[in-house]
């Protein structure tokens, strides 16, 4: 039996866009069954949910109030794999992506067996993306790939195809993005992750609706990296802080040793104070990041028995 599709849409008054994008999504694609397309609009104070009714979304919701684009994409993808999806791609609902290109993110998961597949935006050759923006997408894949190990040129894009097994397993805590922490998420969890390049359009009309400034962004998804690599990570990145600290407070520690056997112990005590104060400080968060190994292990344990009731 071929495997289902449903193609979410998060969208944030988009009505301009949206009928565009739902009207050239494929009716039929090899290798798949049904094809389905869900909208669900964050809040859009415009005529967004009667654009997507009229332009033919099979399923519409809504959140009561504008919560974000992660928790749009949370609920939307899970939402679709209650109805039924074997798969679901996600895409944008401005425009700017090529739905004609959804057998590319379909190939890896029908052939290869992958879980995840990212949509490379080509970042770095595009000419109609703003320097901040485009930079800030390079330095924020780049952060990735070095946390995770994970080789991905575009870890900003929204155009994704995921196995619903993959949907299932993720726990967003942002309410931002979703694209970085689904990444590290699903690399923590040893999922199979492909890239394939597809075509990034140049918007027309008002900017961004669910990312409003670039800095903003960049700053709110440095937090998302930074917060879900300690809930994976945390004894490694907490031991290697832990250990800095730890150094150069022996290195105050031995300022202070040579001073006082050669300059007759007179002087520098403020060197032995630093030391103190960052070795205490260091094998305090070396400490801390034993506890929370733990508890990540313990985490792990729980989802395992819950995945397996």
């Amino acid at each position: 039996m071929k495997p289902s599709l449903i193609v979410t849409i998060p969208a944030y008054n988009e009505e301009a866009t949206l009928p565009s994008v739902i009207k050239s999504i494929p009716k039929t694609l090899k290798g798949v069954g049904k094809i389905e397309v869900l909208v669900w609009s964050d809040g859009s104070t415009d005529n967004t949910i009667k654009a997507a009714k009229k332009a033919g979304a099979t399923h519409v919701f809504e959140n009561k109030k504008n919560v974000g684009l992660a928790k749009t994409f949370d609920r939307a993808t899970k939402k679709a794999v209650e109805i039924g999806a074997d798969i679901i791609v996600n895409t944008d609902a401005d425009n700017q992506y090529d739905q004609s290109e959804i057998p590319l993110l379909l190939q890896p998961i029908l052939e290869q067996g992958a879980d995840m597949v990212n949509g490379d935006r080509q970042v770095e050759k595009l000419e109609h993306m703003p320097l901040a923006k485009k930079y800030g997408n390079m330095l924020g894949s780049w952060t990735i790939r070095w946390l995770t190990g994970v080789h991905l040129n575009d870890a900003s894009s929204g155009f994704r195809a995921y196995t619903k097994e993959a949907i299932e397993s993720f726990d967003l805590l942002s309410s931002h993005t979703y694209t970085h922490e689904t990444i590290i998420q699903a690399a923590f969890k040893d999922l199979l992750i492909h890239e394939v390049p597809v075509t990034f359009k140049k918007r027309h009309g008002s900017g961004s609706k669910l990312i409003s400034s670039v800095w903003s962004h960049i700053k709110k998804s440095g937090a998302t990296i930074v917060r879900t690599i300690l809930m994976y990570r945390a004894f490694k990145v907490l031991s290697m802080i832990g250990l800095t600290l730890c150094l150069i407070g022996c290195l105050f520690m031995l300022r202070f040793l040579y001073f006082y056997l050669t300059d007759a112990g007179s002087g520098h005590v403020q060197s032995l104070i630093f030391a103190s104060v960052l070795i205490s400080m260091g094998f305090n968060t070396i400490m801390l990041g034993v506890i929370a190994d733990l508890i990540a292990v313990n985490r792990k344990l729980l989802e395992k028995k819950v995945s397996t009731e």
